[in-house]
């Protein structure tokens, strides 16, 4: 009893039984595995094959299970590749995934922000209208749009007035001949007095709404008068003597200022938004930059920047509305640049070469764009993106240079005048904007009232 005692207890504590060695194994294996990371190694695959597939056949009677219980052993032995198939095959795309957060919770500031619809740009001009007689010059100045909607151009030697309200037309001054052509014509910023230069180195003031002369400006130029420009009270004038002065229009002794850099004709002439910049350009390819805190009455006034970039003679001058340090400029035909400048600092900025002369520069009002119009070959207007530069749209109609532009008042329409004697309007820079309808005024603001 003893002995078969100890061979009792030998075999279940110390004796290699397979059965129960593998059962006490495996259940030493299984209590020392992690459920989420299995060690492979200590694993018997086949015997979990067989439990999986067989073991259970034997506690459960066939003929007893469901049809739920079958198919659920079905779906199970195909889950787990039990058919000992191929467990990687690649007969089929992968099914698409699925998006756990729907697309429309993922942007809403951008999903509901309503994008800017493009602007269209006619490629038509809107208006055409004769302009007989006009000088082809590029030196010359003979377009104006005043504040006031009334569009000035000078024919030969008279000047003409379009109405931009109702697109009556109607005659301010002809000039004689002694005196004429008209060279010039600058609107004032109140857009009643506009200012005519003349062949004669004259200078003309009158009141457009009583058709009347003011004054003659005698004096300070000794050849015609190509460019004018207003700041204010003053008018300055730029001829082909090279002298650019400034003339007080209020007192009897106009010449308050006068500005010698240019060696040959003064073809442009534009002042800053604030006043204290005046910017010339010349047919000697000069552009200068002049600082009224510099000026002097007593002697000639220093430049406060002398720019040479240009290689043609430089007319087309526009200050940009959005940065008020920044200038625009254009060269002839040897030249075909426009080129932007810091005028604190003198910088050339960029320079972009157009392909052909460039006759006149215009800054949209609304958006960062420029529009330029050209000569030869093509004597189109461009409208480019600032500071991109990259062309927006070309817009032809002329069959000469175009050399003068003018803007009306709200920004909206340009128009263009070429040596093909013709005026046209071009809806460029938008429509007009609706006006609301203003609330209307009450009586008594100030007193309180019982609502």
């Amino acid at each position: 009893m003893d002995a078969g005692s100890s061979s009792s207890l030998n075999c279940n504590s110390t004796s290699k039984c397979p059965l129960q060695e593998q059962f006490h194994r495996r259940r030493k294996t299984r209590e020392n595995l992690d459920r989420f990371i299995p060690n492979r190694s200590a694993m018997d695959f086949d015997y979990a094959h067989y439990m999986l597939t067989e073991g259970r056949k034997g506690k459960e009677n066939p003929s007893v299970l469901s049809p739920s219980i079958e198919a659920y052993l079905k779906l199970l032995a195909n889950t787990f590749h039990m058919n000992r198939g191929r467990i990687l095959a690649f007969k089929n795309k992968p099914p698409t995934p699925v998006e756990l957060t729907p697309r429309e919770f993922l942007s809403p500031v951008r999903q509901f922000k309503p994008s800017k619809p493009k602007r269209h740009i006619p490629q038509t001009p809107e208006r055409t209208l004769d302009a007989p007689d006009i000088i082809d010059d590029y030196y010359l100045n003979l377009l104006d749009w005043g504040s006031s909607n009334i569009l000035a151009i000078g024919l030969g030697s008279t000047v003409h007035f379009w109405d931009g309200s109702n697109g009556s037309t109607s005659e301010l001054v002809t000039v004689d001949d002694e005196n004429g052509p008209v060279t010039s014509i600058s609107w004032a910023a109140d857009g009643q007095h506009i200012a005519i230069g003349l062949n004669n180195s004259d200078v003309q003031l009158w009141d457009s709404t009583a058709n009347q002369l003011l004054r003659t400006l005698r004096g300070g130029h000794q050849s015609r008068v190509g460019s004018l420009a207003w700041n204010n009270h003053i008018l300055t004038t730029g001829g082909r003597d090279g002298k650019i002065i400034n003339n007080d229009v209020r007192v009897r002794s106009h010449i308050v200022e006068t500005y010698r850099g240019h060696h040959q004709e003064v073809c442009g002439l534009k002042w800053s938004a604030s006043g204290q910049q005046l910017a010339s350009g010349g047919n000697d390819n000069m552009l200068y930059i002049w600082d009224r805190s510099m000026s002097s009455s007593n002697s000639r006034s220093q430049w406060l920047h002398r720019l040479e970039d240009h290689t043609a003679a430089v007319k087309a001058l526009a200050w940009c509305p959005f940065q008020s340090n920044l200038l625009a400029s254009g060269g002839g035909g040897n030249d075909l640049c426009i080129r932007f400048w810091n005028t604190h600092t003198g910088a050339c900025l960029n320079t972009v070469d157009t392909g052909s002369q460039v006759c006149a520069l215009l800054w949209n009002k609304k958006e960062r764009e420029l529009l330029s119009s050209h000569g030869f070959s093509q004597n189109q207007l461009t409208l480019w993106k600032y500071p991109s530069m990259v062309k927006i749209t070309e817009l032809t109609g002329h069959t000469s240079r175009v050399l003068f532009m003018a803007q009306s008042p709200d920004g909206c329409t340009v128009v263009t005048a070429a040596g093909d004697e013709t005026l046209k309007f071009w809806n460029v820079f938008g429509t007009t904007p609706e006006v609301k309808n203003a609330a209307p005024k009450e009586l008594f603001p100030h007193f309180s009232r019982i609502r």
